[in-house]
C-alpha cells in the first residue's frame, strides 16, 4: 500500500514537471529527427566537376550515368583540369571526373581506359563514401554500355555480393535506431538522478524517511516510474520509425523486454550519480561525464571495429553496445529471443550489478 502511494506520488510529480516532459519528448522525437537528417552518412548531390577531353558518345554516356545518380551534382568546367583543381582546393567542389581523350576508342577496341578521379580526402569518412558511389557508377556503366569490357572482367573471379537487411545501404535506419537507443540511455540516467537530487535540494527526502516506509520502498518509488516512462516512450519512438520508413521486422513486445532489461543499467547509473551529487547541476554534469564514454564505446556514433584494440575491449563494458545490437537485430533483422539471448544475458548481468550497487548507495545516502 505504501509503495503504491509513493509510486502514485512520483507519477503525479513527474506529470507536473513540464520541463521533464518536454525533455523526454524532445529526446525521443525532435532530436531523433534532427540527427537522422543531419548525421546521415548517405551522399547526396556531392559537388562534382567534369572535364571531358574526349567529347564522344561514350564520355557523354558516362556523364549521364553519374548524372542519373542522386549522389552527384555535376558541374562542367570548360577551362580545363587546372581550373577544376583550383576549385577543388578552394572547397567549391569535392570531386573531379577527368575523362581522357581517346576514351571511346579504347573501349571500342576492348581495352581498359582509365578515367581520372580526383577526390578531396580532407574528410576521410565522406571521401570513403563517395569513392564507393564512384566505383558503383563506373561498374554499372561498364556492364550497361560496353559488354566487351564486362565480359573481359567476368573472365576473372569476382564476388557476387548481396546486401541483407538494408539493401539500399542507407544510413538512415541505423541513425534513427541509434538515436532512439541513446534517448533511452539518457532518460534512464537523468530522470532518476534528477528526481533524487531534487528531493535532497528541497530537504524533503528526510521528511519521507520519517514516514512508515522502508528504504527499499522509497528506492523503487524513485526508479520504477523511470522504467515505466522509458517503456512508454518506445511507442513514441515508433512514430519516428514509421516516419523514416525503418522496417520493423521483429516483435515490438520483445523490444519492450529488451528495453526494460537495458533500463536496469541506465537507472542504476542514474541513482549512483544522485548518491554523490548535492545539487542538480552536479548531477547533470556527472551524468554527462559518464554518458559520453558509454555512448562513444557503444558503436552508436562510430563503428566498434574502427576503434583501437584497447577501446574495442573497453566497449564490452558498455551496456549500450548490447542494447544497440539488439535494437538493430529486432528492427532490421527480425531477430528474437533465440538469436539475442546472449545480449539479453549480458545486459541483465550489467543491470543486476548496477541496480544492486545503486540500491546500496541509496541506503548509505539515507543513513
Amino acid at each position: 500500500m505504501a509503495l503504491r502511494a509513493l509510486l502514485l506520488k512520483e507519477l503525479i510529480q513527474f506529470f507536473r514537471d513540464p520541463l521533464m516532459l518536454i525533455l523526454i519528448l524532445w529526446l525521443y522525437t525532435i532530436e531523433v529527427v534532427i540527427c537522422a537528417y543531419a548525421l546521415s552518412f548517405d551522399v547526396k548531390e556531392f559537388p562534382t566537376l567534369l572535364v571531358d577531353h574526349d567529347r564522344s558518345y561514350a564520355s557523354r554516356a558516362l556523364i549521364t550515368a553519374f548524372d542519373n545518380s542522386d549522389a552527384f551534382d555535376l558541374l562542367s568546367v570548360p577551362d580545363g583540369e587546372e581550373a577544376a583543381v583550383v576549385q577543388l582546393q578552394q572547397g567549391r567542389a569535392g570531386l573531379i571526373l577527368n575523362i581522357p581523350e581517346g576514351f571511346q576508342g579504347d573501349l571500342e577496341q576492348g581495352k581498359l581506359s582509365t578515367v581520372q578521379v580526383l577526390l578531396d580526402g580532407s574528410n576521410a569518412n565522406t571521401a570513403a563514401s563517395v569513392q564507393g558511389y564512384v566505383d558503383g557508377v563506373l561498374h554499372q556503366f561498364e556492364q550497361t554500355y560496353y559488354p566487351k569490357i564486362a565480359v573481359y572482367h567476368q573472365a576473372r573471379p569476382r564476388a557476387a555480393m548481396r546486401i541483407l537487411y538494408n539493401p539500399a545501404e542507407s544510413s538512415t535506419p541505423f541513425m534513427v535506431l541509434s538515436m532512439i537507443a541513446l534517448a533511452g540511455m539518457m532518460v534512464g540516467v537523468i530522470h532518476p538522478a534528477a528526481a533524487i537530487v531534487r528531493e535532497k535540494e528541497r530537504a524533503t527526502i528526510e521528511q519521507l524517511m520519517v514516514t512508515p516506509i522502508s528504504v527499499g520502498e522509497l528506492f523503487f518509488a524513485k526508479t520504477l516510474p523511470t522504467m515505466l516512462i522509458g517503456l512508454l516512450s518506445v511507442f513514441i519512438s515508433l512514430l519516428i520509425v514509421t516516419w523514416f520508413q525503418v522496417p520493423v521486422r521483429g516483435s515490438v513486445w520483445f523490444f519492450l523486454v529488451v528495453t526494460a532489461v537495458f533500463l536496469l543499467s541506465a537507472i542504476g547509473v542514474g541513482v549512483l550519480v544522485a548518491t554523490v551529487s548535492q545539487t542538480l547541476q552536479q548531477a547533470l554534469l556527472l551524468a554527462f561525464f559518464g554518458l559520453f564514454p558509454i555512448m562513444f564505446l557503444s558503436g552508436t556514433l562510430a563503428p566498434v571495429e574502427a576503434m583501437p584494440t584497447l577501446l574495442q575491449r573497453l566497449s564490452n563494458l558498455s551496456p549500450l553496445r548490447y542494447y544497440m545490437d539488439a535494437t538493430l537485430g529486432v528492427f532490421l533483422k527480425g531477430a528474437g529471443p533465440a538469436e539475442l539471448w546472449p545480449h539479453l544475458l549480458v545486459m541483465l548481468v550489467f543491470g543486476v550489478v548496477l541496480f544492486s550497487a545503486s540500491l546500496a548507495g541509496f541506503r548509505r545516502l539515507l543513513r
